[in-house]
């Protein structure tokens, strides 16, 4: 059976690049009826945060990511991990190591005034000399000193990697703590992970991971390394180009269909599909078409698409995915004009959430016209039109179209062509000056607000 993970590490949010190693992870397990398991590597007791665990299964919950094991947590492992290291330390496979750190610091300063990789010199692989008294060892595996390890990576091919070029890198540091190429080992020979599916970042542990599965005797994961995303300007991805936490687009009001959609097409391709479902994706995928090189991460791209589900999403989803922004912003949603009409008016118009919750914030309270808009279109004349406009409205069927008419009547009335009239109408209503039809607005605002809020107004028009 297909058996993947995703093993991040509770150290910070959860990141675009994680996020699309989760996703592929997950849309292989999905595609071939396996198992799709969530491991937290929490050993950096130092970094490794309950916020940083709970922003993670929170970005994974909202991209719909949902796991069939776990989550494990390597810390409540640990009794594991040592019992590994026992059985390598028996079998002459592991050997404790008590050089410290200051000795190891100047042994890599040595090499590298010699020019030589800086790298540990097994100075206690087959030593007979006593331990230091006091000195709590670090494990180290024994890594094979001839030879060479030779894997098939499903998308980037065949890797061989010289035993010459690996020294013996450490099982268990002197606190008793795993290292990540130990742990992960274990916990993928624990969990019987098929599909190793990770950033090609990893591709260099690989080798030193599949030494130690050949010394424990234990079946080989294939591993799928995914080259990296960059930014749009060819450089590695970071916060200038929006690689911020899942949640922050969440938050800025993505929708998390259109979100996945664009995490799959960060390099993976299904011909020239560019708009799919998560359903479309789970059939389609394959790790041979994930490409070689780096993809990059396109803000605009990601928006255009976020336009695109948002138009086809129906308005009753958008109303509840908006209702919280909009109470965030001071309004009372149900003293408004009817929700769903409001979307419908609006959300061609915007590309997310948030946007359409700003573009909508004037139907549910009166936003004040800047200084600027009233010094461009108040004045004597339009005070006058908007004076006429309330007697004409305080007595007409409210519908779009009669409203229409009577402000076509009162542009007739004053010889003044009609934006004169709509314009200074729109910003006493909205207080902006950029908004969908004005009768439309005024049909949902209802004619007591309406009312209202010109009255309210022309008390700011100049004498």
């Amino acid at each position: 059976m297909v058996r993947t993970r995703f093993a991040p590490s509770p150290t910070g949010y959860l990141h675009i690049g994680g996020a699309r190693t989760a996703l592929f992870s997950w849309a292989f397990a999905r595609k071939h009826g396996g198992k799709f398991i969530l491991r937290i590597e929490d050993t950096d007791l130092e970094r490794s945060t309950q916020q940083s665990v709970q922003a993670i299964l929170d970005g994974m919950t909202w991209l719909g990511l949902d796991y069939d094991e776990g989550p494990f947590y390597q810390m409540q492992r640990l009794a594991r991990y040592h019992e590994v290291a026992e059985q390598l330390l028996q079998n002459n496979l592991a050997y404790r190591c008590y050089a410290s750190k200051e000795e190891l610091d100047l042994l890599r300063e040595q090499q590298r005034a010699t020019g030589l990789k800086p790298r540990y010199d097994g100075r206690w692989r087959d030593t007979k000399q006593t331990p230091p008294v006091g000195v709590k060892p670090v494990i180290r595996f024994k890594n094979p000193t001839d030879g060479h390890v030779v894997f098939e990576d499903l998308v980037k091919g065949k890797i061989v990697v010289a035993n010459s070029e690996l020294d013996d890198l450490v099982l268990l540091r002197s606190d008793g703590i795993p290292t990540y190429n130990f742990g992960v080992i274990v916990d993928d020979l624990d969990m019987n992970i098929s599909h190793v599916i990770r950033g090609d970042d990893h591709v260099n542990n690989t080798p030193r991971q599949i030494n130690i599965l050949k010394a424990l005797d234990a079946p080989m994961p294939q591993y799928a390394h995914v080259p990296m995303i960059l930014g749009a300007d060819g450089e590695r991805l970071s916060k200038r180009h929006g690689a911020v936490s899942v949640i922050h687009y969440r938050e800025e009001g993505y929708l998390p269909k259109a979100f996945v959609n664009y995490l799959a097409r960060l390099g993976w391709s299904h011909g020239d599909e560019e708009i799919f479902s998560t359903d479309q994706l789970i059939e389609w995928f394959d790790l041979a078409t994930i490409n070689r090189s780096p993809a990059k991460f396109n803000p605009e791209k990601l928006m255009w698409l976020n336009q695109h589900y948002l138009k086809n999403e129906e308005d009753l989803h958008i109303a509840e995915l908006i209702t919280p922004f909009l109470e965030k912003d001071d309004c009372v949603v149900p003293n408004g004009p009817y929700l769903l009409k409001v979307i419908h008016l609006l959300k061609e118009r915007v590309s997310t959430i948030s946007e359409l919750a700003d573009a909508a914030v004037y139907f549910f309270r009166p936003l004040e016209p800047s200084y600027e808009l009233k010094a461009q279109h108040f004045n004597q004349e339009t005070k006058s039109i908007l004076l006429y406009l309330i007697d004409k409205f305080a007595s007409i069927e409210w519908s779009r179209q009669v409203i229409q008419d009577e402000i076509k009547k009162a542009a007739a009335t004053f010889d003044v062509k009609l934006p004169k009239v709509a314009m200074p109408l729109r910003i006493v209503v909205t207080g902006e000056a950029q908004t969908p039809s004005i009768d439309a607005i005024l049909e949902l605002l209802g004619k007591t607000e309406t009312l209202k809020r010109i009255n309210q107004q022309i008390f700011n028009f100049p004498d």
